[in-house]
């Protein structure tokens, strides 16, 4: 077996990564903020708002570990990159970021996934970014299961947080009038969704580490004030996830969670034309604040920095929401003028329009059969150990059509049906390497192309 064959093998296996939620933990973060709001007071910096009521997550929501193929992880990066405006790349190039990671991973005897010795020995400036994108894939990883099990029968879409507030509150240039109110806030929000019920949103911060257990409790008490920064609602009713994922614990990977109650529900009414997704999303201009107790007799209302939806937000938020999230599967497909089409101009619009710098730009022309089913998307080629190979990045047909004609809810309800992927979760793999498909219907896959020779002839290998 050559070097690739071994990587492409490796991507595909699945391993266990540890999970770790509970009062013991909770404990000990709780700790940790103290530790750094006593050291604030020393040093006369104002202390942080931080989430209350962190907890454990229940077992039943987090167990102990979950299982997924190292390739698995790297398609939720990918999608989760695709919208993010992070990096080098220009817009629709950024998701194939995730692919620098196809040797990163592995899994030991323990059956548990490690970093790798290509993945432990990065340069410094690298480890960071390392443990910030990995960070990020393992926590979604987990989240999206805690939130399905919590809310059960419902779909889980995450997108990028930044990108949705866009579109309501100006976070960056000469405008924004509370610059010290919106430096904070969550990295990701995961809405669970059913057709014809309200959605529930659930923020979700993401940290990640190379050094040891008590420097997660810090990036945990940490990340306590970006969760606080967000609410659906009155003020500490929206539950919220704070992970931060340890790449070097003991026995392999560890992400450690906690989460706070609440719902975050987006109570609207089924057919407001208010939230019909299908019609384009209006900008909005809010004050980036949260109404923390509301005047009392004497006492005037108490505000404190950060994005709070209200009720009369609540359809517009909905809608905002599930485009960007349509905006982020057609990026993820190549279309960048279908996520346009998606986009306001404060959410970046411009990215997937017109130029595109060389050697970073993708469109949406190519299809694959993947299990019997067909797919929409794009594709990338590039050398792994010095073999060409092939990852394509897609959606079903089906599903793919609803978006491009606009007709975002009818994707919805065909997505979660989960009729477009039964006939692919069924059949025998023929695409000749890992495949990963996600119940919103993209795929992603690789395999190794045909050595060529210089007359373009097809060439063995030793």
């Amino acid at each position: 077996m050559t070097q690739t064959a071994e990587i492409l093998d490796n991507l595909a296996k699945p391993w266990h990564v540890q999970v770790r939620s509970s009062a013991a933990l909770a404990g000990a973060v709780e700790e940790a903020a103290a530790k750094d709001d006593r050291q604030r007071e020393e040093d006369g910096r104002e202390k942080p708002r931080r989430k209350p009521g962190l907890a454990g997550v229940p077992a039943s929501w987090a167990g102990e570990t979950i299982t997924l193929t190292p390739w698995e992880l790297l398609h939720t990066l990918g999608r989760a990159l695709a919208v993010s405006r992070q990096g080098t790349g220009r817009g629709l190039a950024e998701h194939w970021g995730s692919l620098k990671y196809c040797q990163a991973l592995e899994g030991g005897v323990t059956q548990f996934m490690a970093l790798s010795r290509e993945g432990t020995d990065p340069k410094r400036h690298y480890r960071t970014l390392q443990s910030h994108e990995l960070g990020k894939g393992f926590a979604l990883a987990v989240a999206e299961r805690i939130v399905r099990r919590q809310f059960p029968g419902h779909s889980v879409s995450a997108v990028d947080a930044e990108v949705v507030l866009q579109a309501g509150w100006v976070l960056t240039g000469k405008h924004v009038r509370r610059r010290d109110w919106v430096q904070l806030r969550p990295d990701f929000l995961l809405e669970a969704w059913r057709p014809g019920e309200p959605s529930k949103i659930v923020p979700l911060v993401c940290r990640g580490t190379h050094q040891k257990t008590a420097y997660a409790h810090k990036q945990l008490a940490s990340a306590s004030a970006q969760a606080e920064a967000f609410h659906v609602g009155p003020w500490n009713t929206t539950s919220a996830l704070v992970t931060s994922t340890e790449l070097l614990g003991q026995g392999g990977v560890v992400v450690h969670v906690l989460q706070a109650p609440g719902t975050g529900a987006l109570q609207v009414d089924p057919g407001d034309p208010a939230a019909d997704a299908d019609v384009g999303l209006r900008q909005e201009n809010l004050f980036p604040q949260v109404l923390l107790a509301p005047a009392e007799g004497d006492q005037d209302a108490v505000y404190g920095g950060g994005f709070q939806v209200m009720p009369d937000d609540f359809a517009w938020f909905r809608r905002n929401v599930v485009r960007t999230s349509a905006a982020g599967l057609a990026a993820f497909t190549g279309s960048g003028a279908l996520a346009a089409r998606y986009l306001t101009e404060r959410q970046g619009r411009e990215n997937f329009e017109g130029f595109t710098h060389a050697g970073t730009g993708i469109v949406q022309d190519a299809e694959a059969e993947i299990r019997g089913a067909r797919f929409l998307g794009t594709d990338h080629v590039f050398r792994l150990r010095g073999t060409r190979v092939e990852v394509f990045s897609g959606m079903a047909e089906d599903l793919f059509a609803c978006l491009s004609k606009g007709e975002v809810e009818q994707y919805r309800r065909a997505a979660h049906a989960g009729t477009a992927l039964a006939t692919a979760r069924r059949a025998r793999d023929r695409w000749g390497g890992p495949v990963s498909l996600r119940d919103d219907g993209s795929a992603m896959a690789i395999r190794a192309l045909p050595a060529t020779g210089a007359s373009g002839r097809t060439v063995r290998r030793s």
